[in-house]
């Protein structure tokens, strides 16, 4: 008896060692149906169905070679794929009852008994394969006995994996030791099912066509242990990839709500913070008090010392006011040199004025820059002043925080100055621009202009983004920033849009008719994005003016590309099939589903200027780019960054990898007639040039 343990003492670890590492394999991709979608929860069950069964199918056929038969062992090839299916079969019904999130105790149990009875079924399977003549005599209680080791040992591993499942931060290797259990049940359940057979009285296989025991059982031993391992290995990668992209996620929605210089909470983390507080405030019957602050005269400093000491006078304003501040208040950086001050501990306009006083006296210190004596900047502030809610609703406070701020301001500065209803005389300027906007697609005032694009690795040109610009009978030229919100607040926003496209296809057959083959980006509003007609209104566009979709990018904001999922992809989708070009703009600023992001049909990435013009000066900001970059190269993006202005960003950006650039470094947005002259002419700047792919020739088969 000794002897023959010894002798089988290796085929037993072997075995072990096979149905252990199955067991491993399927739980950790069984580990995956649960932070899937349903779609990758299903492959992730197949895997786990293919590691599971293929073990146990692989330690029912080298089980049999413990067994020192008198004849030469074959396998029908049909029968033992059969038992194979089968044994994956199994695995899949199995561990699809504990992939749910939900799983339960009761279906644990369930799984374990199913595991083990078709642990049973399959190892019959597999006699059955061997066609051995006279007939197998099963011995019934030595089944039933086989039975309750598969489902004994597939209780005691599922139960052990169902204990480590509620306890995720623990450092005991619960899956491993689930694994082991459930392979050591295995290997006694097929030892003991065998016995069962009386395998040892068979003489011969009755069928003719069997595969020899030889190949089969190398198939079984080698062939399954790779099959497995390469299974756990995309696992682990799987995870690892999984887990790389996680921390990028949360480091760009980190950086998504700080400010990069100064690193305090920018406006979209304010508001949030504002709304809360503000809902204490209501159900406490308290209020709020809120001050805006800009610097007096901080563009002098940019101009006169530069860029680095504006910002470390900036980092300088931000540490004082955080010295300022009370433990509940909240300090965050707007934007360039303007700040925000809530105080929420019940504030009284009392308390609010001595605020804004202490604030005025420590801020016009001056600032001492690079450790240098002689180099002090100093530098004096204007504060706005909103109570809620007595001023204004939460919505609106901001706002009249801001007139309050522009009315101190106005006044010379230095000062502070509480809220009055008569500083919010800009809503009758904005009912004049509404007005007038009305009738500015009429009268012809609208016009596109168009920044280049340039591509980073050889600086030359090789499309433009086109933005609008309204030619105002008596205000002059006035950016988008002006009048696209009127726009969008009164219903506006379709008729521009629907021009926008019209327009800029038509000047993309103007210039093709040139010679000139330029690619155009236009903005997408989100008001657009909601028309169920979209795509057949730019398809329309294109057909009209003849036109390769491929030469229109439709660019379309993070935020609003994540807001509503499952409407996005249908508008993504159908602008694919009208095969434009898909851009994500503002990139780095939103709350992207990684997951969700990887199945858009996009095909670049725009980081967002805030984190463009903070290269050089910031650490961080290079950082997040470079994490962005990385984002986008691994999921086969383009990467266009914007807001280029200065030489040491554009060598970071090409350091980095970034493919395409844009900002005032390269050109300032100019007029169609201007961009032709340049391309056709060499009217331009003399450094940047246009690609030679941009000049092509029109064939009569295509549009271009």
């Amino acid at each position: 008896m000794a002897s023959n343990l010894v002798l089988l003492a290796p085929w037993l670890l072997l075995t072990g060692c096979i149905a252990s590492l199955s067991v491993y394999a399927a739980l950790d991709l069984g580990k995956r149906m649960q932070s899937t979608e349903q779609a990758e929860g299903r492959q992730w069950l197949l895997g786990s169905g293919l590691a599971w069964g293929t073990g146990v199918w692989s330690v029912q056929v080298l089980s049999i070679n413990f067994e020192q038969l008198g004849f030469d062992v074959g396998f029908h090839p049909v029968g033992i794929f059969a038992a194979w299916l089968a044994a994956v079969g199994v695995g899949m019904a199995g561990f699809s009852m504990i992939g749910s999130r939900k799983a339960s105790l009761r279906g644990v149990l369930a799984a374990a008994s199913g595991i083990g009875t078709g642990l049973v079924v399959t190892q019959m399977l597999v006699f059955v394969s061997m066609g051995l003549q006279p007939g197998l005599s099963w011995d019934v209680p030595g089944l039933l006995i086989a039975l309750l080791a598969g489902v004994g040992g597939s209780t005691l591993g599922l139960g052990i994996w169902y204990i480590g499942r509620s306890h995720p931060d623990s450092r005991v290797p619960w899956n491993l030791i689930a694994a082991v259990s459930m392979g050591v049940g295995i290997v006694i359940g097929e030892v003991v099912a065998i016995n069962a057979t009386g395998l040892g009285a068979q003489q011969a296989s009755v069928f003719r066509e069997v595969l020899p025991a030889t190949s089969i059982t190398a198939l079984a031993s080698v062939g399954s242990l790779m099959f497995v391992l390469a299974i756990l290995v995309s696992s682990r990668l799987e995870e690892h990839t999984r887990e790389s992209l996680s921390r990028v996620k949360t480091e760009l929605r980190h950086q998504a709500t700080l400010d990069a210089l100064t690193q305090l909470p920018n406006r979209e983390m304010f508001e949030q913070r504002l709304a809360a507080a503000a809902r204490v405030a209501d159900e406490n019957q308290s209020g709020l008090a809120l001050l805006f602050i800009d610097l007096d005269g901080f563009k002098p400093i940019n101009e006169s010392f530069g860029h680095p000491v504006g910002d470390a006078v900036l980092r300088g304003v931000a540490r004082r006011l955080g010295s300022l501040a009370g433990p509940n208040d909240v300090v965050a950086r707007l934007g360039a040199d303007e700040f925000l001050l809530l105080m929420q501990d019940q504030p009284l306009a009392g308390d609010a004025s001595a605020r804004a006083a202490e604030l005025l006296d420590l801020l016009q210190q001056p600032y001492q820059v690079e450790g240098r004596e002689e180099r002090e900047v100093s530098i004096s502030c204007s504060v706005g002043i909103a109570m809620y809610p007595s001023d204004a609703t939460v919505a609106k406070l901001l706002a009249h925080a801001d007139a309050a701020m522009q009315a101190s301001k106005a006044g010379g500065g230095a000062t502070y100055c509480f809220y009055e209803p008569r500083m919010s005389s800009g809503a009758r300027e904005q009912v004049d621009l509404l007005h007038d906007l009305r009738k500015a697609l009429g009268n012809g005032q609208l016009e596109l202009y168009y920044q280049p694009k340039v591509h980073a690795p050889s600086g030359e040109i090789t499309g433009a983004e086109a933005l609008m610009r309204w030619h105002h009978p008596k205000r002059g030229l006035i950016g988008p920033s002006v009048f696209i919100p009127i726009a969008e607040r009164f219903g506006l926003i379709n008729g521009l849009g629907d021009w926008l496209i019209d327009e800029a296809c038509r000047q993309i057959r103007a210039w093709r008719d040139q010679g000139l083959r330029m690619r155009v980006a236009i903005n997408m509003s989100v008001y657009q994005l909601r028309q169920a007609d979209l795509a057949d209104r730019i398809s329309a566009a294109l057909a009209r003016h003849r036109i390769n979709p491929k030469l229109l990018t439709c660019e379309i904001t993070e935020s609003v590309a994540m807001e509503d999922a499952a409407e996005t992809m249908n508008i993504f989708n159908g602008l694919a099939q009208a095969g434009v070009h898909i851009s994500i703009d503002d990139f780095g600023t939103g709350y992207s589903s990684l997951s969700y992001l990887r199945r858009l049909p996009a095909e670049e990435l725009k980081i967002d200027r805030s984190f463009v013009q903070d290269l050089g000066s910031s650490e961080d900001a290079e950082r997040v780019v470079d994490a962005v970059i990385k984002l986008a190269q691994a999921l086969q993006l383009k990467v266009v960054a914007e807001g280029v202005e200065t030489e040491q960003q554009y060598a970071i950006l090409r350091s980095l990898g970034c493919d395409e650039l844009q900002g005032f470094l390269f050109a300032k947005p100019m007029s169609a007639r201007a961009l032709s002259l340049w391309a056709m002419n060499d009217i331009g700047p003399k450094d940047i040039d246009f690609r030679e792919s941009l000049y092509i020739d029109t064939r009569m088969a295509e549009l271009h």
